[in-house]
């Protein structure tokens, strides 16, 4: 009989790479993970890595055992789903992964729905990049996660995980209203010689704006490097360049900063393992989501912020 916590660490070793990435991620030593899968080799009666050097691969006979564990992994969701549905009430902790615009613009709204509904359970908050979301839910460190994709940016098909739309936000190019607006055309191409705030790199906004420039016929020239857009429009209005933001991004405009509405868009969905859309914690969550939604629209009246979209 094969372990399924075995099965877990194949799958994970598929994702991941490398033994040691496994090892971080689940707080095991290498060693551990190491004999382990030698454990499951002996279980399957199959070599299902290939050893060279310092690097493992998986066999055919390995990938095909892991396309089986992610079946079994999403059956076992299924069954704790079942489970919980069986008992009266929710209770327990419910760890939550989102990025820091709906961080604050949504999801306390729908911690608050959650806390009418479902008062035994307890809300767990961590801050992320979409990124990252993957593997922490793969290795059992989220339960569910808001995460976006962008027009130049779309998300890959991640095994092990499903999504559920929530909601689409345009994008805006934030520039200083003293800059006077762009001259026709594309406004993202009109600032191909201004300096540009961007994210981080690695991060998906930093590749969604380096990508819209890039289609716009130029490459960027990156001034500052800032993740939270509150702090983008801070320096924007500063004049210390362009930048491109969503609508939650955009709700609190400074005075000074002018937005451009673009021909394109950021949506948000809900991540969870394949088999876990029924978990009634889950569902619960999602629901609280849909009463902190509609978005609210950016602050473009007010006096002195510079002429709107």
């Amino acid at each position: 009989m094969l372990d399924v916590r075995r099965l877990r660490l194949l799958r994970e070793l598929a994702h991941r790479g490398t033994i040691a990435a496994v090892a971080e991620a689940l707080a095991f030593s290498p060693s551990a993970v190491s004999q382990q899968l030698s454990v499951l080799e002996r279980e399957a009666g199959v070599p299902l890595l290939e050893r060279t050097g310092r690097r493992v691969a998986l066999t055919p006979a390995g990938r095909n055992l892991v396309r089986h564990a992610e079946a079994v992994l999403e059956r076992l969701e299924l069954a704790g789903a079942e489970l919980v549905d069986a008992r009266q009430g929710l209770a327990g902790p419910l760890r939550i992964g989102t990025f820091p615009s709906a961080a604050r613009a949504i999801v306390p709204g729908a911690l608050l729905a959650l806390a009418r509904e479902h008062p035994g359970l307890e809300p767990m908050v961590a801050e992320m990049d979409p990124a990252g979301v993957a593997d922490a839910l793969r290795a059992g460190e989220l339960d569910v996660a808001l995460v976006h994709d962008y027009d130049f940016v779309p998300s890959p098909d991640e095994p092990g995980l499903a999504t559920e739309p929530l909601f689409t936000e345009a994008m805006y190019l934030a520039s200083a209203a003293t800059d006077g607006p762009a001259a026709g055309g594309d406004p993202v191409a009109a600032r191909r010689d201004s300096p540009w705030i961007m994210g981080t790199p690695g991060t998906l906004c930093r590749t969604m704006a380096v990508r819209a420039c890039e289609a716009a016929g130029f490459t960027p020239r990156v001034r500052h490097q800032v993740d939270e857009f509150a702090t983008v429009l801070a320096l924007v209005a500063a004049g210390q360049g362009v930048a491109l933001v969503p609508r939650l991004g955009a709700v609190d405009r400074p005075p000074g900063v002018t937005l451009t509405e673009l021909a394109m868009c950021r949506r948000t969905r809900t991540a969870f393992r394949s088999g876990a859309a029924a978990h009634p914690a889950v569902a619960a969550f999602t629901a609280a989501l849909r009463t902190a939604l509609p978005l609210p629209a950016p602050d473009l009246d007010r006096p002195g912020a510079g002429p709107g979209p």
